[in-house]
Protein backbone atom coordinates (compact mmCIF):
# COMPACT_ATOMS: atom_id res chain seq x y z
CA UNK A 1 0.00 0.00 0.00
CA UNK A 2 1.27 3.46 -0.92
CA UNK A 3 0.94 6.76 0.90
CA UNK A 4 2.17 10.31 0.36
CA UNK A 5 4.82 11.12 2.95
CA UNK A 6 5.91 14.71 3.52
CA UNK A 7 8.94 13.92 5.68
CA UNK A 8 10.46 11.42 8.06
CA UNK A 9 12.37 12.79 11.05
CA UNK A 10 14.57 10.46 13.08
CA UNK A 11 15.66 11.02 16.68
CA UNK A 12 12.68 13.22 17.52
CA UNK A 13 12.33 14.07 21.21
CA UNK A 14 9.16 16.18 21.16
CA UNK A 15 6.52 13.92 19.56
CA UNK A 16 5.88 11.48 22.35
CA UNK A 17 7.92 9.58 24.95
CA UNK A 18 11.52 8.51 24.37
CA UNK A 19 13.47 8.65 21.13
CA UNK A 20 11.07 8.52 18.20
CA UNK A 21 10.83 8.59 14.45
CA UNK A 22 8.10 10.97 13.29
CA UNK A 23 6.43 10.26 9.97
CA UNK A 24 4.64 13.30 8.52
CA UNK A 25 1.85 12.38 6.12
CA UNK A 26 0.52 14.79 3.48
CA UNK A 27 -3.01 16.14 3.59
CA UNK A 28 -5.21 17.82 6.20
CA UNK A 29 -8.97 18.35 6.49
CA UNK A 30 -8.52 21.58 8.45
CA UNK A 31 -7.27 24.95 7.26
CA UNK A 32 -5.71 26.53 10.34
CA UNK A 33 -4.14 29.80 9.17
CA UNK A 34 -1.41 29.56 11.84
CA UNK A 35 -0.21 26.10 10.73
CA UNK A 36 3.58 25.88 11.01
CA UNK A 37 3.72 22.95 8.57
CA UNK A 38 1.79 24.41 5.61
CA UNK A 39 3.60 22.09 3.21
CA UNK A 40 1.61 19.19 4.69
CA UNK A 41 -1.87 20.67 4.20
CA UNK A 42 -2.39 19.72 0.54
CA UNK A 43 -2.36 16.01 -0.29
CA UNK A 44 -0.33 16.26 -3.51
CA UNK A 45 3.47 16.66 -3.63
CA UNK A 46 4.63 20.29 -3.64
CA UNK A 47 7.84 22.18 -4.27
CA UNK A 48 9.14 24.66 -1.71
CA UNK A 49 11.45 27.22 -3.29
CA UNK A 50 13.74 29.20 -0.98
CA UNK A 51 14.99 32.12 -3.04
CA UNK A 52 17.47 33.23 -0.38
CA UNK A 53 19.27 29.86 -0.58
CA UNK A 54 19.66 29.88 -4.37
CA UNK A 55 23.27 30.24 -5.62
CA UNK A 56 22.28 30.74 -9.30
CA UNK A 57 24.11 27.60 -10.42
CA UNK A 58 21.52 26.85 -13.14
CA UNK A 59 21.37 23.09 -12.52
CA UNK A 60 17.61 23.24 -11.98
CA UNK A 61 17.21 25.04 -15.32
CA UNK A 62 18.89 22.14 -17.08
CA UNK A 63 16.60 19.60 -15.38
CA UNK A 64 13.23 21.39 -15.47
CA UNK A 65 10.98 19.97 -18.25
CA UNK A 66 8.46 22.82 -18.16
CA UNK A 67 10.62 25.95 -18.08
CA UNK A 68 9.55 26.88 -14.56
CA UNK A 69 13.21 27.55 -13.79
CA UNK A 70 15.17 29.91 -16.02
CA UNK A 71 18.22 32.17 -15.92
CA UNK A 72 17.92 35.90 -16.59
CA UNK A 73 21.22 37.74 -16.93
CA UNK A 74 22.94 35.22 -14.72
CA UNK A 75 20.23 35.18 -12.03
CA UNK A 76 17.75 32.41 -11.37
CA UNK A 77 14.01 33.00 -11.80
CA UNK A 78 11.21 30.63 -10.78
CA UNK A 79 7.68 30.65 -12.24
CA UNK A 80 5.47 28.50 -10.01
CA UNK A 81 2.61 28.62 -12.52
CA UNK A 82 4.70 26.37 -14.79
CA UNK A 83 5.82 23.98 -12.04
CA UNK A 84 4.38 20.44 -12.02
CA UNK A 85 6.21 19.42 -8.81
CA UNK A 86 8.05 16.64 -10.61
CA UNK A 87 10.96 17.00 -8.18
CA UNK A 88 13.75 16.91 -10.74
CA UNK A 89 15.06 20.32 -9.65
CA UNK A 90 15.14 19.29 -5.99
CA UNK A 91 17.15 16.20 -6.86
CA UNK A 92 20.02 18.32 -8.23
CA UNK A 93 19.80 21.38 -5.93
CA UNK A 94 22.79 21.05 -3.60
CA UNK A 95 21.94 24.43 -1.97
CA UNK A 96 18.51 23.19 -0.78
CA UNK A 97 16.77 26.08 -2.50
CA UNK A 98 14.38 23.55 -4.06
CA UNK A 99 12.88 21.05 -1.63
CA UNK A 100 10.08 18.60 -2.33
CA UNK A 101 7.35 17.93 0.20
CA UNK A 102 5.54 14.74 -0.64
CA UNK A 103 6.84 11.40 -1.83
CA UNK A 104 4.89 8.30 -2.73
CA UNK A 105 6.12 5.48 -0.47
CA UNK A 106 5.11 1.92 0.24
CA UNK A 107 4.45 0.98 3.87
CA UNK A 108 7.47 -1.31 3.61
CA UNK A 109 9.71 1.61 2.60
CA UNK A 110 8.60 3.70 5.57
CA UNK A 111 8.96 0.73 7.90
CA UNK A 112 12.51 0.18 6.65
CA UNK A 113 13.46 3.71 7.74
CA UNK A 114 11.64 3.40 11.05
CA UNK A 115 13.37 0.13 11.93
CA UNK A 116 16.84 1.66 11.57
CA UNK A 117 16.47 3.01 15.11
CA UNK A 118 14.58 0.09 16.64
CA UNK A 119 17.23 -0.45 19.33
CA UNK A 120 16.89 3.17 20.49
CA UNK A 121 13.12 2.81 20.81
CA UNK A 122 13.39 -0.18 23.10
CA UNK A 123 16.09 1.45 25.28
CA UNK A 124 14.35 4.82 25.64
CA UNK A 125 10.69 3.82 25.62
CA UNK A 126 10.30 5.56 22.27
CA UNK A 127 8.82 4.46 18.97
CA UNK A 128 7.02 5.82 15.93
CA UNK A 129 4.76 8.86 15.82
CA UNK A 130 2.61 9.45 12.74
CA UNK A 131 1.75 13.09 12.23
CA UNK A 132 0.80 15.44 9.42
CA UNK A 133 -0.93 17.31 8.05
CA UNK A 134 -3.56 15.03 9.50
CA UNK A 135 -2.71 11.35 9.85
CA UNK A 136 -6.28 10.10 9.31
CA UNK A 137 -6.50 11.65 5.84
CA UNK A 138 -4.56 8.52 4.80
CA UNK A 139 -6.32 6.22 7.25
CA UNK A 140 -5.67 2.90 5.47
CA UNK A 141 -1.96 3.61 5.05
CA UNK A 142 -1.78 4.73 8.68
CA UNK A 143 -3.47 1.56 9.91
CA UNK A 144 -1.14 -0.78 8.05
CA UNK A 145 1.97 1.12 9.12
CA UNK A 146 0.99 1.08 12.81
CA UNK A 147 -0.01 -2.56 12.64
CA UNK A 148 3.39 -3.50 11.21
CA UNK A 149 5.16 -1.53 13.92
CA UNK A 150 3.13 -3.09 16.71
CA UNK A 151 4.03 -6.52 15.34
CA UNK A 152 7.66 -5.60 16.06
CA UNK A 153 6.83 -4.43 19.58
CA UNK A 154 7.38 -0.77 18.70
CA UNK A 155 5.43 1.86 20.66
CA UNK A 156 3.01 3.70 18.36
CA UNK A 157 1.58 7.21 18.63
CA UNK A 158 -0.66 9.41 16.47
CA UNK A 159 -0.86 13.20 16.32
CA UNK A 160 -4.36 14.11 15.12
CA UNK A 161 -7.17 16.64 15.17
CA UNK A 162 -9.58 13.70 15.79
CA UNK A 163 -12.21 15.21 13.48
CA UNK A 164 -13.21 12.21 11.37
CA UNK A 165 -16.02 9.66 11.73
CA UNK A 166 -15.10 7.22 14.49
CA UNK A 167 -15.48 4.29 12.09
CA UNK A 168 -12.71 5.73 9.90
CA UNK A 169 -10.30 6.06 12.82
CA UNK A 170 -11.06 2.94 14.81
CA UNK A 171 -8.91 0.46 12.81
CA UNK A 172 -5.75 2.54 13.25
CA UNK A 173 -6.54 3.30 16.89
CA UNK A 174 -6.64 -0.42 17.62
CA UNK A 175 -2.89 -0.46 16.87
CA UNK A 176 -2.08 2.74 18.80
CA UNK A 177 -0.43 3.10 22.21
CA UNK A 178 -0.83 6.88 22.55
CA UNK A 179 -2.97 9.58 20.95
CA UNK A 180 -1.92 13.23 20.98
CA UNK A 181 -4.96 15.21 19.88
CA UNK A 182 -5.58 18.88 19.25
CA UNK A 183 -8.62 20.72 20.57
CA UNK A 184 -8.09 24.15 19.06
CA UNK A 185 -11.06 26.06 20.47
CA UNK A 186 -13.98 25.41 22.79
CA UNK A 187 -16.55 27.51 20.94
CA UNK A 188 -17.96 25.58 17.97
CA UNK A 189 -18.51 28.67 15.81
CA UNK A 190 -15.02 30.02 16.50
CA UNK A 191 -13.50 26.59 15.89
CA UNK A 192 -15.23 26.42 12.51
CA UNK A 193 -14.26 29.99 11.64
CA UNK A 194 -10.57 29.30 12.15
CA UNK A 195 -10.28 25.67 10.99
CA UNK A 196 -13.26 25.22 8.62
CA UNK A 197 -14.36 22.28 10.80
CA UNK A 198 -16.68 22.15 13.80
CA UNK A 199 -15.36 20.86 17.12
CA UNK A 200 -18.52 18.85 17.85
CA UNK A 201 -17.13 15.70 16.27
CA UNK A 202 -13.83 16.20 18.08
CA UNK A 203 -15.60 16.36 21.43
CA UNK A 204 -17.69 13.28 20.63
CA UNK A 205 -14.55 11.39 19.60
CA UNK A 206 -12.77 12.37 22.82
CA UNK A 207 -15.64 10.74 24.71
CA UNK A 208 -15.31 7.61 22.55
CA UNK A 209 -11.52 7.58 22.97
CA UNK A 210 -11.95 7.75 26.74
CA UNK A 211 -14.11 4.62 26.62
CA UNK A 212 -11.39 2.66 24.76
CA UNK A 213 -8.84 3.13 27.54
CA UNK A 214 -6.14 4.24 25.05
CA UNK A 215 -3.93 6.84 26.79
CA UNK A 216 -4.26 10.28 25.26
CA UNK A 217 -3.01 13.82 25.62
CA UNK A 218 -5.07 16.89 24.71
CA UNK A 219 -3.18 19.83 23.24
CA UNK A 220 -4.23 23.38 22.44
CA UNK A 221 -1.97 25.60 20.34
CA UNK A 222 -2.20 28.98 22.05
CA UNK A 223 -2.79 31.49 19.26
CA UNK A 224 -2.86 35.21 20.16
CA UNK A 225 -6.29 36.69 19.51
CA UNK A 226 -7.84 33.30 18.77
CA UNK A 227 -7.95 31.11 21.89
CA UNK A 228 -5.60 32.70 24.42
CA UNK A 229 -8.33 33.67 26.88
CA UNK A 230 -8.79 32.16 30.32
CA UNK A 231 -12.47 31.57 29.49
CA UNK A 232 -11.63 29.39 26.48
CA UNK A 233 -9.09 27.27 28.35
CA UNK A 234 -11.38 26.97 31.39
CA UNK A 235 -14.23 25.69 29.22
CA UNK A 236 -11.97 23.01 27.74
CA UNK A 237 -10.81 22.05 31.21
CA UNK A 238 -14.39 21.65 32.46
CA UNK A 239 -15.11 19.28 29.61
CA UNK A 240 -11.94 17.25 30.23
CA UNK A 241 -12.68 16.92 33.95
CA UNK A 242 -16.29 15.85 33.42
CA UNK A 243 -16.12 13.71 30.29
CA UNK A 244 -12.56 12.61 29.52
CA UNK A 245 -9.68 10.74 31.11
CA UNK A 246 -6.71 12.66 29.80
CA UNK A 247 -3.07 12.01 30.80
CA UNK A 248 -2.35 15.74 30.77
CA UNK A 249 -3.26 18.96 28.98
CA UNK A 250 -0.52 20.41 26.78
CA UNK A 251 -0.55 24.15 26.06
CA UNK A 252 1.53 24.74 22.94
CA UNK A 253 2.97 28.16 22.24
CA UNK A 254 2.15 29.62 18.80
CA UNK A 255 5.01 28.72 16.45
CA UNK A 256 5.85 31.48 13.93
CA UNK A 257 8.53 29.44 12.16
CA UNK A 258 6.11 28.38 9.43
CA UNK A 259 6.31 31.87 7.93
CA UNK A 260 9.31 31.09 5.78
CA UNK A 261 7.49 28.02 4.44
CA UNK A 262 4.49 30.08 3.34
CA UNK A 263 6.91 32.26 1.39
CA UNK A 264 8.56 29.19 -0.13
CA UNK A 265 5.12 27.97 -1.24
CA UNK A 266 4.00 31.38 -2.55
CA UNK A 267 1.11 31.45 -0.08
CA UNK A 268 0.00 34.33 2.16
CA UNK A 269 0.96 34.05 5.82
CA UNK A 270 -2.13 35.22 7.71
CA UNK A 271 -0.24 35.34 11.01
CA UNK A 272 2.85 37.14 9.79
CA UNK A 273 4.09 39.45 12.50
CA UNK A 274 2.07 37.83 15.28
CA UNK A 275 4.26 37.47 18.35
CA UNK A 276 4.73 34.34 20.41
CA UNK A 277 2.72 34.34 23.68
CA UNK A 278 4.97 35.50 26.48
CA UNK A 279 5.82 33.47 29.57
CA UNK A 280 3.34 35.36 31.74
CA UNK A 281 0.47 34.49 29.39
CA UNK A 282 1.41 30.81 29.23
CA UNK A 283 1.78 30.56 33.00
CA UNK A 284 -1.55 32.34 33.52
CA UNK A 285 -3.30 29.81 31.28
CA UNK A 286 -1.39 27.01 32.95
CA UNK A 287 -2.74 28.16 36.32
CA UNK A 288 -6.26 27.86 34.91
CA UNK A 289 -5.59 24.22 34.02
CA UNK A 290 -4.09 23.48 37.45
CA UNK A 291 -7.12 24.99 39.15
CA UNK A 292 -9.20 22.21 37.60
CA UNK A 293 -6.88 19.55 38.98
CA UNK A 294 -5.42 18.60 35.60
CA UNK A 295 -1.79 18.01 34.89
CA UNK A 296 -0.44 20.62 32.50
CA UNK A 297 2.57 20.88 30.25
CA UNK A 298 3.58 24.20 28.74
CA UNK A 299 5.44 23.89 25.46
Amino acid sequence: MKGIVADIQRFSLHDGPGIRTTVFLKGCNMSCPWCHNPETIHSAPELLYYDSSCVDCGKCVEECPTGAHRMVEGSHRFDRSLCTACGRCAAVCFADACIMSGKSMEVEEVLEEVLQDEAYYHRSGGGITVSGGEAFVQADFLTELLMRCRERGIHTAIETNLSFPWERMEPALSHTNLVMLDLKHWDAAEHHHWTKQSNERVLANIRSLTRTGIPFIVRTPIIPGVNDSEACIAAICRFLVLEAKVDYYDLLRFNPLGGVKYQALDRPDAFKGVTVPDEATMQRLGDVVRAYGLKVKIG
